[in-house]
């Protein structure tokens, strides 16, 4: 046996090995939290660029680029992480969904569908449940990095008017009117994802007449009722995508780019003492002091706001930022 026979041999089984130590601890973890859906695998490992996610009974396996070219069979280590996903975790191949993470400029990509299933379930997350597609576009409906963001926004909610802008599928909002929020008005280009988050309020049974959803490009929205504003909001949820452009919108949204006006502008939609959360995914990102001066305090949540499940890379940055009264 050769040297590099050798290296291979001992490779064997370090991703199982790793899987395995995992979600002994994770499923205890997320038992304990209310999860049915959180991460097992990060990219623990180099050599193994992947992210293993369980939904329930399902799995979503994320293939990432490699920093450098693998030693060995590219294929021989997809079909040995797929069989250490099925053996460890339990599950058939029909319930393992497969997908390749593609580099992006701007980082996370804008929901593009990938499939045409229409397969949804359910998962449960701190005491709230949302439909997922595992199937159908390149993310999954919910994402699991913001839960404790999430949970932040249901503890301040209580007799508070809520927006939420880039809603997606509205669990931000969700959270929000569990938490007793008077009013919700959550914001989004698409109408496939606003008839999601209408569906994830009413499997809350919080879909009424207060929580208001409405289809349009959030920034244009925004700058459009900053010198007039129809009325203030006592919470503020802003997560955009890094980057987005669609037939619908006046021109890109970058958010390097757009930031600045977005919460300048933000600041005349909020109540005095209002509170805004912030997020981008853009990990290159840098928060200009421009954007921020007409805000009474402004403290960065990160790494605090990434769960322990994640903890492994960095995902996002958050700030929370409080509106002068």
């Amino acid at each position: 046996m050769t040297t590099a026979d050798q290296g291979a041999k001992a490779g064997e089984g370090m991703f199982a090995n790793r899987l395995r130590k995992n979600v002994r601890h994770f499923r205890k973890w997320a038992k304990a939290r209310g999860l049915t859906a959180f991460r097992v695998y990060d990219r623990d490992i180099p050599e193994y660029p992947y992210a293993v996610d369980l939904y329930g009974e399902r799995v979503h396996l994320v293939e990432y680029p490699r920093r450098k070219a693998i030693k060995g069979g590219l294929e021989e280590q997809r079909e040995e992480v797929l069989a250490a996903v099925k053996e460890v975790l339990d599950v058939p191949a029909a319930y393992i969904h497969v997908k390749t993470h593609l580099p992006q400029p701007w980082g996370r990509s804008q929901y593009g569908r990938v499939g045409e299933s229409g397969e949804r379930f359910v998962v449960e997350e701190q005491g709230l449940k949302f439909w997922v597609n595992l199937g159908d576009y390149l993310d999954t409906g919910l994402f699991m990095d913001h839960r404790l963001t999430r949970a932040r926004v249901r503890e301040e909610a209580r007799g508070k008017s809520f927006l939420n802008l880039f809603c997606y599928t509205g669990a931000f909002t969700v959270y929000a009117a569990a938490g007793g929020a008077t009013r919700t008005l959550s914001v989004d280009l698409s109408n496939t994802y606003l008839d999601w988050a209408e569906d994830n309020l009413a499997l809350n049974g919080l879909s009424n007449a207060r929580h208001t959803l409405l289809r349009g490009d959030a920034l244009a929205w925004v700058l459009s009722q900053k010198d007039n504003p129809e009325e203030t909001f006592d919470l503020v949820v802003c997560d955009p995508p890094s980057f987005s452009t669609s037939k619908r919108m006046q021109g890109t949204f970058n958010v390097q780019r757009d930031h600045v006006r977005m919460l300048e502008a933000l600041g005349a939609l909020m109540s005095p003492g209002g509170v805004l959360y912030f997020s981008t995914n853009f990990l290159g990102f840098e928060l200009k002091d421009s954007a921020v001066r007409h805000y009474a305090k402004v403290e960065e949540l990160t790494p605090g706001s990434i769960p322990e499940d994640f903890q492994r890379q960095h995902i996002h940055r958050c700030w929370r930022m409080v509106a002068p009264r």
